[in-house]
């Protein structure tokens, strides 16, 4: 594989993602409306950046490229519910059209980065497999359900179609965020002294860093086809699986100043753990935990390298972006404000 189209390279992933690919050696054409600026992408010889809408993708982007890792999304839960609409429109059926496109261009590989939280609330012993019956509670979590059912059948005739689970990601990345939980809880306990945890801290959740679900979508691109093609695979470890009253006493282990949990809000009814047998099996492990994430997230906020801001908090920014667009709608006459 040598020309990677990435949808979504501007995002929390993607702008970790683009990095590693072309340290590998890959060409990418990183594809995004870049909501959160277009200065998070390294300047690099083997790198296009297209501003463009996923929804819009051109046939001709696909021309010429070996393999496309479709990680655009809207990316959380509450933007997923807030903006309905759309996350369907992107998460299923933008990704499906990319991925019929692809096919239809020669592409040879298609990755499709979709989220563990599609098994919902599973019952107390349950370590959810891909063959589990899944259970999507959230608009977020149906959309990439549908679109997993959508785009595996594609798989063959020379088209190796490959879903990856994505346990819920943390770390430090260009595009930062902090309404992850790990990250979130390591913000609110190095800034304040306190650290947030949802209700009641019982509840099980699968994590994985963001550098080592990139490194999952890499390893991919090359992982023989007939293991890989038609098959779903959970991205995380046991390692990385944590009750979340576990996980917030292990956050505040590792802030640099004294930590009290302070709980909020109802009891969060997402419950679940995944068993990651079957991608390790092939050779690939997560490297890192949370501790990794959380040292490294309190290293840069201590530099001043990262700061909690509107544009961290991916629900905030897009409420942002939606209302700046309407004042300017609202005002903007012959094509301009103040200059027409």
């Amino acid at each position: 594989m040598t020309r990677v189209l990435v949808t979504g390279a501007g995002g929390y992933i993607g702008t970790t993602l683009v990095p590693m690919l072309l340290e590998a050696g890959h060409e990418v054409r990183a594809v995004d409306r870049f909501f959160f600026g277009n200065d998070l992408l390294p300047r690099h010889p083997k790198l296009e950046v297209v501003v463009e809408d996923s929804r819009k993708l051109p046939e001709a982007m696909l021309e010429g490229i070996d393999a496309v890792i479709d990680l655009v999304a809207i990316s959380n839960d509450p933007s997923g519910e807030l903006f309905e609409t759309a996350t369907y429109q992107i998460n299923r059926d933008s990704r499906v059209r990319t991925a019929r496109m692809a096919k239809a261009a020669g592409v040879k590989r298609y990755v499709l980065p979709s989220s563990c939280s599609i098994y919902g609330f599973q019952e107390e012993g349950v370590i959810a497999t891909e063959t589990t019956p899944t259970n999507p509670l959230t608009v977020y979590a149906k959309a990439n359900e549908m679109a997993e059912q959508a785009i595996l059948p594609l798989n063959g005739d020379g088209f190796c179609a490959v879903v990856l689970r994505q346990a819920t990601v943390y770390g430090l990345s260009p595009r930062m965020r902090f309404d992850l939980a790990i990250n979130g809880m390591t913000y609110g306990a190095w800034k304040t002294g306190k650290l947030p945890l949802m209700r009641d801290g019982s509840q099980w959740r699968p994590m994985v860093h963001v550098k080592d679900t990139a490194s999952a979508q890499i390893f991919m691109l090359t992982a023989p086809a007939e293991k890989v093609g038609g098959q779903i695979f959970n991205v995380g470890s046991d390692e990385n699986t944590y009750q979340l009253g576990a996980l917030g006493e292990l956050v505040a282990s590792y802030v640099p100043r004294d930590v009290t949990i302070e709980w909020y809000g109802d009891a969060d009814v997402r419950s679940y753990r995944a068993g990651f047998d079957k991608i390790e099996a092939l050779g690939w492990k997560a490297q890192r935990t949370a501790k990794d994430g959380v040292i490294e997230t309190c290293v840069a906020l201590e530099s001043g390298a990262v700061d909690k801001t509107t544009q961290t908090i991916t629900l905030d920014w897009y409420k942002q972006l939606a209302d700046w667009h309407k004042r300017i709608k609202d005002v903007e006459l012959y094509g301009g404000i103040i200059e027409i």
